[in-house]
């Protein structure tokens, strides 16, 4: 049974460059994700922001191929589809650490806006606790102005903040249950506040693109095709995980994430 989003969701989405929620999971599943998160992190070090972990963890590769999110996200992009980057977004509780208002698209190299953010809930996610707020309709703008901060407690990479002021009383937090995802384009204008709670915040945000879309600083990315077919060999094909933390897949994910690095440090 197809679980595509319905006519209305779509529409929300083109308009508002977001939709949420869509449960592709139950909270049970989703507390069994986080521990096993949580107990590769104890073993592994720190899985927050590590780039593409469901090259080493089944778990992730596991929701990533979910059947009921892959539909929305064909939903939104077509049949064809390639599962382009991913992070585990973590927000410990009682911490400063913010991510700044900012488009994701500014700093990613690609060429087009064919790619969707889903992302996947695996604690509650409230206000308090530094859920995402989104500016409604701000993809319909294009590219805004940003600026690179480097903030000691901005969680993204550069710090990069947008220079236009935000009208806060317009914006929509993105409240989540565990299992719970939502989605988001590229161009639209997001950000996230402290974690005031006394426990984590959990997401696993991962980016699908259309296969027809380039890198324009590398022809070395990769990625993998989850559903369709690639027509175009844009990103070399990246092996799948079957096992957590396999020798070979720790190698290949530390050269991915030091490429993905050279890309965001090039404007």
């Amino acid at each position: 049974m197809s679980h595509q989003l319905s006519q209305a969701d779509q529409e929300q989405y083109r308009r508002d460059g977001f939709f949420f929620p869509l449960r592709i999971i139950s909270a049970e599943a989703a507390a069994d994700h986080r521990e096993q998160l949580e107990n590769l992190g104890a073993k592994h070090g720190p899985m927050h922001y590590r780039t593409k972990p469901y090259l080493l963890m089944k778990s992730a590769i596991d929701i990533a191929q979910n059947p009921v999110l892959l539909d929305a996200v064909e939903s939104l992009l077509g049949p064809d589809i390639l599962l382009w980057d991913s992070a585990y977004i973590i927000k410990e509780p009682k911490n400063k650490k913010y991510v700044s208002w900012h488009q994701d698209l500014t700093y990613w190299g690609l060429d087009g806006d064919k790619l969707v953010t889903a992302w996947v809930a695996l604690s509650d996610v409230t206000t308090e606790n530094g859920c995402m707020k989104m500016f409604p309709g701000s993809h319909r703008e294009g590219k805004y102005e940003h600026q690179d901060t480097f903030g000691e407690n901005n969680i993204l990479h550069r710090g990069q903040e947008l220079s236009i002021k935000i009208d806060k009383e317009q914006t929509i937090s993105v409240e989540l249950q565990p299992g719970q995802v939502s989605f988001h384009h590229g161009w639209v204008a997001h950000a996230s506040h402290p974690n005031t709670t006394n426990d984590r915040r959990i997401g696993l945000s991962l980016q699908y693109l259309t296969p027809r879309t380039q890198q324009k600083h590398t022809d070395l990315e990769s990625a993998t095709l989850v559903r369709g077919k690639d027509r175009y060999g844009n990103f070399r094909p990246e092996p799948l995980c079957t096992e957590n933390f396999a020798p070979e897949m720790v190698t290949f994910q530390a050269e991915v994430e030091r490429l993905k690095h050279k890309v965001y440090d090039t404007k």
